[in-house]
């Protein structure tokens, strides 16, 4: 579904990503692991247009996306969420939601019309952008208000209102309570249960190890690993160059 053929992107002197290949299947959950600076972020923004790569192609569906400009990669059906939270804080829940949805009107198909409304005709409501997101409730509330994990929720949605065919979630947990993380999970699998790819940056390993149907490691912005969780887990180079000692406790709890 999603290709990345030998993808790189350097900066003057350094190779933030080295020659990645990886081919992302339709329907799964994949994850993107690595250290800091290990060049997980770079991919995302190579993959959605922010960055022009060095070398290498980026492809959805047999569509060649590497010289698209980011909106029309949102109309192929990328969509995605940043690391730093970029809600409109003094918007409401739900004008944050009408304002992503509307900036989408003109998408074929509105992919929460398929969800909620199988042969309907109209584009899915904010309610039910809400009521997915676990944030009815809060509708009326500024997301500026909003606990981080309902900000993290709140983004995930806001890129659903672009009808993808595939989710890039950089970092979601980043910040959240255990709380958080797991409903941030379940999450995750809805989306991908209602037949959305999903690509997930992330360093909560207990999170990755547990939703994940593939992962790939990236360590100096190259590819040095790829394999189901319990690959990943007993992978020695994996180990060596990207948990270290001091996480192996961390990766075994994640895998209990």
């Amino acid at each position: 579904m999603l290709t990345l053929e030998n993808l790189s992107k350097h900066f003057g002197g350094v190779r933030a990503v080295d020659g990645v290949t990886l081919t992302i299947r339709e329907g799964e959950i994949f994850g993107l692991i690595g250290p800091n600076g290990s060049g997980k972020s770079t991919t995302v923004n190579l993959i959605t247009g922010l960055y022009t790569p060095t070398t290498g192609t980026v492809t959805l569906d047999g569509w060649d996306l590497t010289a698209m400009p980011q909106h029309a990669r949102t109309s192929r059906g990328v969509a995605r969420t940043f690391q730093n939270i970029r809600l409109f804080g003094n918007l409401t829940v739900a004008q944050n939601l009408w304002v992503a949805q509307n900036g989408h009107e003109q998408r074929r198909e509105h992919f929460l019309s398929r969800w909620f409304k199988p042969g309907g005709e109209h584009g899915a409501s904010v309610d039910e952008l809400l009521q997915f997101s676990r944030l009815y409730s809060k509708r009326d509330v500024l997301a500026g208000n909003l606990s981080f994990g309902e900000m993290r929720r709140l983004e995930m949605a806001r890129a659903l209102a672009s009808n993808p065919r595939v989710l890039l979630l950089d970092e979601p947990a980043a910040g959240a309570s255990q709380e958080d993380g797991q409903l941030l999970a379940e999450r995750i699998r809805a989306v991908r249960d209602r037949g959305v790819t999903v690509l997930l940056i992330e360093h909560m390993m207990e999170l990755v190890m547990g939703i994940t149907d593939r992962i790939a490691v990236l360590n100096f912005g190259q590819k040095i690993a790829e394999g189901t969780p319990r690959e990943i887990q007993d992978d020695p180079q994996v180990r060596a160059a990207y948990l270290g000692s001091g996480h192996d406790e961390k990766m075994e709890r994640a895998s209990a």
